[in-house]
């Protein structure tokens, strides 16, 4: 039975879906997203963090059911105040609430938790993010058009510039910056597992605050195999590009995509990154931006994104397995 899909194609010609699952592309979820056909660890890398989550609950608290013993009686202020904008308090509203919950047992654990879990929660939503721009740029490259209002094309490949284009541009400049951020993300969760609190006399500050990707004083996971933090060409690419665009601007001079024309019939769309030179761009004195090697980003992304979350997983996977072998902290009264 024919599929009715349609199927989004890293060449930018969208194609009928012909229900071959080892196909590298992008469907429409249900909920209008563009996810690939292979190759996604989402999931994966969700089940980790969830269970990361409760590893921080069991570990502060001496064990999960002592956490969810006293769970039904939390304040919500506690939960959510200064994580989350469902909590409409102000700093000085919170520190009142603060001051009048100050005999509530286990509160700065409790508010230590949060702020632990806040950085799983940021690999989480990093992750969906970047998996979402790379199917919005599949989306753009496929579906809009490049040039409105349309005209006749001459046989031939030529360069295009124009809203849609300058938004896919600016879309995968994304990628990069939200990949960057996982860097960072996981660096923080690693140097929290690595240095726990487990003083609550007073409301402790993460040990993490400031601790960024590539910052060899934080920790020791520098070069461990298989993870992020050891370096890679994909590492290089991500922090490379990500380095440019929040440091120096755009990649090229003015957004472009490239589209080849035969036979009046748009064959191929594509866009090109400049030449790197291992982790560094080609470059002769002030000229870094050179696209001999017509590097086609869109015929390597879905590989570039599915290297990361490989190590992604591995990362998260070790910082679990660190953070399960920890010894369960006792309950101290009156703190």
């Amino acid at each position: 039975m024919t599929s009715t899909l349609v199927l989004a194609t890293l060449h930018g010609i969208p194609k009928e879906f012909g229900g071959d699952w080892r196909e590298a592309g992008y469907l429409r979820d249900p909920q209008g997203a563009r996810r690939p056909v292979r190759g996604d660890r989402l999931y994966d890398i969700e089940a980790i963090c969830v269970r990361l989550h409760d590893a921080f609950a069991t570990v502060l608290f001496g064990g999960i059911d002592n956490y969810y013993a006293i769970l039904p009686v939390v304040p919500q202020f506690v939960t959510i105040s200064g994580l989350n904008s469902e909590a409409p308090l102000s700093r000085e509203l919170f520190e009142q609430f603060l001051e009048r919950s100050k005999d509530f047992p286990h509160l700065n654990r409790l508010l230590y938790l949060y702020d632990c879990r806040q950085l799983v929660s940021g690999v989480q939503e990093c992750t969906k993010e970047a998996c979402l721009l790379v199917g919005e740029f599949y989306r753009i490259l496929n579906f809009e058009d490049f040039f409105v209002p349309p005209m006749k094309e001459d046989d031939g490949i030529r360069y295009y510039t124009s809203p849609a284009v300058t938004t896919m541009i600016a879309v995968l400049n994304m990628v990069y910056v939200r990949l960057h951020s996982l860097l960072d993300c996981l660096t923080k969760l690693v140097v929290e597992i690595e240095k726990l609190r487990s003083d609550f006399k007073m409301y402790p500050k993460l040990a993490s605050s400031g601790a960024l990707f590539g910052a060899h004083k934080y920790h020791g996971w520098n070069g461990k195999n298989g993870t992020l933090f050891k370096r890679s060409d994909t590492v290089d690419e991500v922090e490379l590009f990500r380095n440019h665009i929040i440091h120096e601007g755009p990649l090229d001079d003015m957004p472009k995509a490239y589209k080849a024309i035969q036979g009046g019939v748009a064959v191929e769309k594509f866009v090109l990154l400049p030449n790197r030179a291992g982790a560094q761009f080609a470059r002769y004195k002030n000229r870094h931006l050179f696209y001999g090697a017509e590097d086609r980003i869109n015929l390597r992304l879905p590989t570039l994104l599915a290297d990361f979350q490989e190590r992604q997983v591995k990362t998260l996977e070790a910082m679990l397995a660190r953070l399960e072998e920890q010894p369960h902290q006792t309950l101290q009264p009156g703190e």
